[in-house]
């Protein structure tokens, strides 16, 4: 166990989470879990809201509701204190349910023509990618990919890439702060600037970025960023961000259009309907459990047990690490013996049988015809989880 002051990391936080002491849980980047903590404080608001709803919902959440005491609607005071966590503005960010709901809200709002290119690439989200083609081929237009090298010895190659695939016809170009199945935190502020200087405005998909790496938004020269807080900064399910550039606010819509159309960027994703807003309120009691922790304690632990686990397995197994160090955060991808396998449906029964033969549960993925894990490292992990997936990897060898 590891950590600082009066915080000791590893198996012993797993009280902290309603999570199943009997898995072994090395999947926290897929959905995320939520503390007791955080979700006491959630409970506590749907209790206040259900006593006056509509007090709650129609006059303190947002700044379209009626006549309220609150100098600041719910809302904003919530997006002001997340605001500063990412070095943005309270002005500039919105709450959206996900990621891949900020993605569809900046598509639909793009003016496609026929010809015209989105760029993608090759590691992106399989629901971003889902939601660039659907817009793409409704305006005639073309999702183009960009093939970046998985594993790769440096950075260096994904910039070229994504500035050798920049024609005139890009409007957009779709990049990953951390790629979701490959786990590589991505050298966005640099690929945004070679966006930037062709005229390509950039959205960027952080989905496991916010709690996971130090962010400064608006330095990184994205025109957009939306990223799920209900991973790695420990709100409740259906919690991201969606941030904007000033200058790209306007013509920026929520996918759901409802009383705010017209009123201003924040006020038209404030209130897109009836719906549960606890998620987005308890996002600052998340927050300030990052900080009774340690944030900056937290991302050290979880970077080293991702880095131990890709020393150990790859040594272990004969091949060669994925990525450098610097491009791991709190997850790393590996490969796995080829006597496993190379289908997804391989894939599928290696990670089933893990979860219901050895109580593991670790996303295992297909690429390339190689079979691969993807681990994830959270506060309360410790090496000897990793230590249990080996064995119990071994002995399907």
């Amino acid at each position: 166990m590891s950590g600082m002051g009066s915080t000791c990391f590893g198996r012993e936080m797993l009280w902290h989470w309603p999570l199943d002491p009997a898995i072994t849980y090395l999947n926290h980047g897929t959905v995320g879990a939520t503390p007791k903590k955080v979700l006491a404080v959630q409970q506590a608001l749907r209790e206040e809201m259900e006593r006056q709803p509509a007090r709650f919902l129609l006059r303190e959440l947002s700044a379209l509701s009626g006549a309220s005491d609150r100098p600041v609607p719910r809302l904003r005071e919530a997006a002001e204190a997340v605001a500063r966590f990412v070095g943005a503005q309270g002005q500039d960010l919105v709450f959206v349910d996900n990621a891949t709901t900020g993605v569809n809200a900046v598509l639909q709002s793009l003016d496609l023509r026929p010809g015209d290119e989105i760029l993608i690439t090759n590691l992106a989200y399989g629901a971003v990618v889902n939601a660039a083609r659907f817009v793409a081929e409704r305006a005639g237009a073309r999702l183009v990919t960009v093939a970046l090298p998985f594993p790769l010895p440096d950075k260096a190659p994904l910039v070229s890439a994504v500035a050798e695939a920049l024609t005139p016809r890009t409007r957009l170009a779709i990049l990953d702060h951390i790629t979701s199945e490959t786990a590589l935190v991505l050298p966005l502020a640099e690929m945004a600037a070679c966006c930037r200087a062709a005229g390509v405005p950039v959205l960027a998909d952080g989905a496991h970025a916010p709690g996971a790496i130090p962010l400064d938004i608006p330095s990184l020269g994205v025109d957009y960023y939306t990223g799920n807080l209900h991973k790695w900064a420990l709100a409740p399910k259906g919690c991201g961000i969606l941030w904007a550039a000033p200058e790209r606010q306007p013509d920026l819509h929520p996918p759901v259009i409802s009383w705010g159309l017209g009123q201003g960027f924040t006020q038209a994703f404030d209130w897109v309907g009836t719906k549960d807003p606890t998620p987005y309120l308890s996002a600052p009691a998340a927050l300030d459990l990052l900080r009774e922790w340690g944030w900056e304690a937290m991302r050290g632990y979880n970077h080293r047990l991702a880095w131990d686990a890709a020393l150990m397995l790859t040594s272990r197994w004969g091949f060669d690490l994925p990525a450098p160090e610097a491009m791991v955060g709190c997850m790393v991808t590996l490969p796995l013996p080829g006597s496993l396998g190379k289908t997804p449906e391989e894939a599928a029964r290696l990670q089933y049988a893990l979860l219901y033969e050895h109580r593991l549960e670790a996303p295992i993925l297909c690429r390339d015809e190689r079979l691969w894990v993807r681990i994830s490292a959270q506060i309360y992990n410790e090496l000897e989880d990793v230590e249990r997936l080996v064995r119990a990897v071994e002995s399907y060898r």
